[in-house]
């Protein structure tokens, strides 16, 4: 009866935190849209080489930065596991220098920090 009872006062309590838990009741607000992992790593590079060409296009420093800021937005939707998290944060890290350079108008070494970020958020997909 002891035994009983210990295992039926456990099931209860992980049946509780089961049911409260924030990750069981993870979903997306209503009228935000929730991107699957790859798909937001495709967004983001997507705006990455719209930087990219901008820059060859002869943009000035602060169109190139919105740009990089708009990738810098948009990879904040990866959301993986935490090994992904942290590549994440490495490759925002490198963007966030492109920005700097970007804003700076030193569109050379911001295109060199583009191709960077645009190889490490590839390699994120190895990672999902």
């Amino acid at each position: 009866m002891k035994i009983l009872r210990k295992v039926l006062l456990s099931l209860l309590i992980a049946a509780s935190m089961g049911a409260v838990s924030t990750s069981a009741m993870a979903e997306a607000e209503k009228g935000r849209i929730a991107y699957a992992p790859a798909e937001a790593i495709n967004m983001t590079v997507d705006k990455i080489k719209a930087a990219q060409d901008a820059i060859k296009n002869g943009e000035k420093g602060a169109a190139v930065a919105d740009l990089i800021k708009a990738a810098l937005d948009i990879s904040k939707e990866i959301n993986a596991n935490d090994k992904v998290d942290r590549a994440r944060s490495k490759a925002n890290n490198i963007l966030k220098n492109a920005r700097n350079h970007a804003k700076s108008n030193s569109l050379q070494e911001a295109e060199q920090e583009l191709q960077s970020a645009e190889k490490a958020f590839n390699d994120l997909k190895g990672l999902i």
